[in-house]
């Protein structure tokens, strides 16, 4: 099952580069950064986009606000394993600016076909740019850390249900130091979320 889910995966990766999605992100980035973690993930967290470091090494959150996911899931008693990451755009945008609503529109089809894949008991998005996907009327400050089912139609046509759970983004801890504990204490309940939104 696992193996399918990575072929599946390495699929979906495949046709975003040969649709060419987003073919100005496309030219200026390193590489197409497209997820990283456990396909058979219970919980999916989504970022913006990729960064400096991202770009580099083709991996999700490897910079300074992975470091700190990292924690904040050893912190929950979770690991990167255990999980997978990806963000909504897949291309670095230039100077780390915010992806564009039509970069993050032309990308949709293709994280809702990831989470198709994957079919996690959760998805954590990470910041207001990925909340925004799920829950565009939603302010986080109101709503970081508690759970909203969602319904949402894949392209089989069929309705599926998801678990949100938004949650300030990682680097926002690292400009403010008071969002530190409230990621922390946030993510630490997340397992907990989930077990009672069964």
């Amino acid at each position: 099952m696992e193996r399918e889910k990575s072929r599946q995966l390495d699929d979906l990766k495949q046709s975003i580069i040969k649709s060419r999605i987003c073919p100005e992100l496309a030219e200026q980035a390193t590489q197409l950064v497209m997820g990283d973690g456990n396909p058979n993930a219970d919980i999916v967290f989504i970022g913006e986009a990729p960064g400096k470091k991202e770009d580099e090494q083709g991996l999700p959150f490897v910079g300074a606000a992975g470091k700190f996911l990292n924690e904040m899931l050893a912190a929950a008693d979770m690991e990167r394993s255990d999980v997978y990451i990806t963000n909504i755009v897949k291309y670095r945008p230039s100077n780390n600016r915010d992806p564009l609503p039509e970069e993050k529109a032309a990308f949709l089809p293709y994280l809702l076909r990831q989470l198709e894949i994957i079919d996690p008991k959760a998805v954590i998005t990470l910041g207001r740019h990925s909340m925004e996907y799920f829950l565009p009327d939603a302010k986080i400050s109101q709503i970081h850390g508690h759970a909203v089912r969602k319904k949402v139609v894949y392209h089989d046509k069929k309705e599926h249900e998801w678990l949100i759970i938004p949650l300030y983004h990682p680097a926002a801890a690292l400009y403010n130091g008071g969002m530190r504990s409230v990621l922390i204490d946030d993510f630490v309940r997340v397992p907990d979320i989930i077990k009672n939104k069964k």
